[in-house]
């Protein structure tokens, strides 16, 4: 979610093994899926400088596992600001673009990537009027953003709102979040539901010092805003605090939302006047410092959660062909303390990249293999540096495409189009 929830020192311990471990069984086939799967040839991963004085910057990396260069840092970009590289699209754009945004510095950035190695940074934008700190980028089907700006205004006092952009970061439509319903609101997320003319969007504070209880719902035509919806307490007690991601399963209108706080609520009602959520499944969560739920991802009836834990780190599927009712069908760990964040599926395949907060995976990007039937994860030992003997690409390095430019902590990572 946010820096200042990571926890400094990594709280997590697994095992005492140095290698990854899977409920299913540890796996070394490199395989990406079944022959005449769709698979993307590059990765693009938006990474923070970690160095004073650098930029930071988009990173292009080769994802074809047929390719004798699979998992070399093939072409690279700077923007010109190092402010917490955050979020980036969740999907690549159908038009090459790419929207990320350097957090802290309150700057986003659009990246032009129609052609792969040889990116370049199309158009950059910060506070939208009042509007400030951009957060979240979501397509519409015309070919916009729809967009979170956290607050109004310096100081963290005063709820932001939703921002549609056009294609390259220019404001088309705004709407304020702020609501007494919930007086902690900060736009974190926001997820379109075109099917329903609606869209959700949720309350998280990246400066973690407000804690929203609710999630809006939106008439998407317009960005009218229809109703708050505060979530009760549920009977662990933290079940409701900071809502973070809602994702539609494969109807494309059904929708769940995580919180932070590792909670899952299937959300009911969207079309109607009265809208609610029901608490489907929660993990256990104690402390911010120790225990958080990052980022989601669905794939047919198979819910991807990443979960940080003082107990246990681990990528996990669960199996939600009732969503009502979860299942937890695999754990996928890491045999040195981790703090799994960020996850992407490749369209159209069972490739998931995954990066990480604080802990061993901290400066890797991993692709985790999924069989989209069972749930069954596997790390994809094959993707990693060339010449190297440990998974991933590491991008605690000094030397970039673009130039000596120090190491980098990637955070937002998509796969390309797939060919």
């Amino acid at each position: 979610m946010i820096p200042q929830r990571f926890p400094t020192t990594a709280a997590v311990l697994l095992t005492a093994l140095t290698g990854v471990t899977s409920a299913c069984g540890p796996s070394d086939d490199p395989g990406a899926g079944g022959a005449g799967e769709p698979r993307s040839p590059y990765l693009f991963v938006w990474a923070g400088a970690e160095n004073e004085g650098e930029s930071d910057f988009l990173a292009v990396i080769d994802a074809d596992p047929e390719s004798d260069r699979y998992g070399e840092v093939l072409a690279s970009v700077p923007v010109g600001v190092r402010g917490g590289a955050h979020h980036s699209e969740h999907v690549m754009g159908r038009d090459g673009h790419l929207f990320v945004n350097s957090f802290t510095a309150g700057e986003s950035f659009v990246i032009d990537l129609s052609d792969p190695l040889q990116p370049t940074v199309a158009a950059s934008f910060g506070a939208v009027g009042d509007y400030t700190y951009p957060h979240t980028f979501e397509r519409l089907p015309n070919g916009n953003v729809l967009s979170t700006f956290q607050t109004r205004g310096e100081g963290n006092q005063v709820p932001g709102g939703l921002v549609e952009l056009d294609p390259l970061g220019t404001p088309v439509r705004v709407a304020d979040v702020a609501d007494p319903a919930d007086p902690e609101i900060r736009a974190y997320s926001v997820t379109p539901i075109p099917r329903l003319d609606r869209a959700v969007s949720t309350t998280s504070d990246m400066r973690a010092e407000a804690q929203g209880t609710s999630f809006q719902v939106w008439r998407l035509s317009d960005l009218t805003l229809l109703k708050t919806v505060v979530l009760p307490p549920g009977e662990r007690g933290y079940e409701h605090r900071d809502p973070a991601e809602v994702r539609l399963l494969s109807d494309s209108v059904t929708a769940m939302m995580t919180t932070f706080t590792c909670a899952l609520h299937r959300l009911h009602g969207l079309e109607t006047a009265d809208p609610s959520a029901e608490l489907v499944h929660a993990l256990p969560w104690a402390d911010y410092a120790t225990d958080e739920c990052g980022i989601p991802a669905t794939h047919g009836d198979i819910w991807l959660q990443t979960y940080a834990s003082s107990a246990g780190s681990s990528l996990m599927s669960f199996d939600i062909s009732d969503p009502s009712n979860p299942v937890l069908v695999d754990q996928l760990e890491w045999g040195e303390p981790w703090w799994p964040h960020w996850i992407s599926i490749e369209p159209g395949g069972r490739r998931v990249v995954l990066t990480s907060g604080p802990g061993a995976t901290e400066s890797k990007v991993l692709i985790v293999l999924m069989d989209p039937e069972t749930g069954e994860l596997r790390f994809d030992s094959a993707f990693r540096d060339p010449g190297s003997d440990q998974m991933g690409v590491d991008f605690a390095r000094a030397e970039w495409p673009h130039g000596p430019a120090g190491p980098g902590k990637p955070h937002g990572a998509v796969f390309s189009s797939p060919r």
